[in-house]
């Protein structure tokens, strides 16, 4: 990292939480990525009946109580629990104390795809049974996306920027890009951020089922999601937030915080190529980590990891790889990549929190958790990425890359924080 970019405000993370298929807190999340065993099971929370994909990532046995006030809990949506939950576990892992802050000085920046999609078909489904006035008071006090956020401010009395990115699969990791951007910029000393999604239900299954954008290999559940393998054939659903928060350097010094990893870089690009596919050489995808790349101040030949987007389908696959060359160049021969959706599924707008988690556990503990179920070689995927068991290495700089509907591309560079 160059001394003119390691001059300014710098974002650090200090605090981590994590509400997950496998997993509902971080440690829980990460020995379970780095041991291979899969959050994917039979799904629960939908009738699969019309629907080829039978299997998901769902948050198993989930009792808002353990995490939120019963009154609070009944008046938000499942993927606004997730994120109060997680945010909470975050504040405490930080020890940070809002009663000696300046909250006008503390943000909350989430990302998030499609808000309570459970609450929106129950309500279509009142609106056309019962009558639009059967309809809950709190029906879109629960669902809009921006609820997330607007919980987590509510909850812990933040008073500080508050915003929701909502550019599907991205929102999470562009999110966290954004927030860190408030930081650098001086808007904020502190913000929570991160990504959450609960779109598991007849409704979200039916919408990426007609587009067969689903896996619909169920047997055994814990073998559907295979990124880059050869047999791949859609994504595996899943639910969960990621929550991170990140404070300035100085801010984090002063209540002598324990730093995590410092959050570099930001990218963020639009293929303008199509509304749902990406293009086949990545040039969206490439141009966003090349921005992150450029924002950080290092080479390419610095990234150690990449925490791929990788979907399990076949044509993102493929064009992540053709990316990855174009970013880093001969470098990314020598790279290891891996896919924390292997493991848990697609959590959509909560990926990025989530997959950011595990991409900061992986540079504080010099451990790589496997992409599993890569057993057949695709020749068009053919980098690093680290099959079926995970590995020890010294990644001292990682890339976290993800891509969503609409050619929306965010990349973060997490680097190991030095004083």
């Amino acid at each position: 990292m160059n001394e003119t970019l390691r001059s300014r405000t710098r974002a650090v993370i200090t605090g981590m939480g994590a509400i997950t298929p496998a997993g509902q807190d971080v440690q829980t999340f990460w020995d379970n990525l780095v041991n291979g065993r899969s959050g994917i099971a039979a799904m629960t929370l939908a009738d699969t009946s019309q629907f080829a994909c039978k299997v998901a990532g769902e948050v198993k046995d989930w009792d808002p109580k353990k995490f939120i006030e019963h009154k609070a809990a009944r008046r938000m949506a499942r993927f606004a629990q997730f994120m109060v939950a997680a945010s909470g576990q975050a504040f405490e892992d930080a020890a940070i104390h809002f009663d000696n802050e300046d909250r006008e000085r503390v943000g909350v920046l989430i990302g998030n795809g499609g808000g309570g999609y459970p609450d929106i078909q129950e309500g279509a489904k009142i609106l056309f049974e019962r009558g639009g006035m059967k309809l809950d008071p709190l029906y879109l006090a629960r669902s809009l996306g921006n609820m997330a956020g607007a919980q987590v401010a509510l909850q812990y009395g933040l008073r500080g920027y508050n915003g929701t990115i909502v550019t599907a699969c991205a929102a999470g990791t562009q999110a966290i890009g954004e927030a860190s951007m408030l930081i650098r910029s001086g808007r904020a000393d502190v913000v929570l951020t991160g990504g959450c999604e609960a779109g598991i239900s007849e409704l979200g299954l039916a919408g990426f089922s007609v587009m067969r954008a689903l896996t619909a290999q169920n047997d055994p559940p814990e073998a559907a999601s295979r990124p880059f393998d050869l047999t791949r054939d859609g994504f595996v659903p899943c639910e969960g937030a990621g929550a991170l928060l990140i404070e300035s350097e100085a801010h984090a010094l002063a209540r002598g915080a324990r730093i995590y990893a410092e959050i570099a870089g930001f990218g963020c690009t639009n293929d303008a190529f199509h509304v749902a596919a990406p293009p086949e050489d990545g040039d969206g995808a490439a141009r966003a980590m090349k921005l992150a790349i450029k924002d950080a101040g290092i080479a390419p030949e610095e990234v150690g990891y990449v925490n791929a987007h990788a979907t399990s389908t076949p044509l993102g696959d493929t064009a992540e790889t053709a990316a990855i060359k174009s970013a880093l160049g001969e470098h990314a021969a020598r790279v290891a990549v891996s896919a924390t959706k292997s493991l848990i599924g697609h959590g959509l707008g909560a990926s990025g929190g989530m997959e950011t988690i595990a991409t900061v556990k992986t540079v504080e503990t010099g451990m790589i958790h496997p992409t599993i179920n890569l057993n057949t070689p695709d020749p068009s995927c053919d980098l690093d990425y680290v099959p079926n068991v995970a590995r020890k290495a010294d990644v001292r700089v990682a890339l976290k890359n993800s891509f969503g509907f609409g050619g929306q591309n965010s990349c973060l560079v997490i680097v190991k924080y030095e004083r």
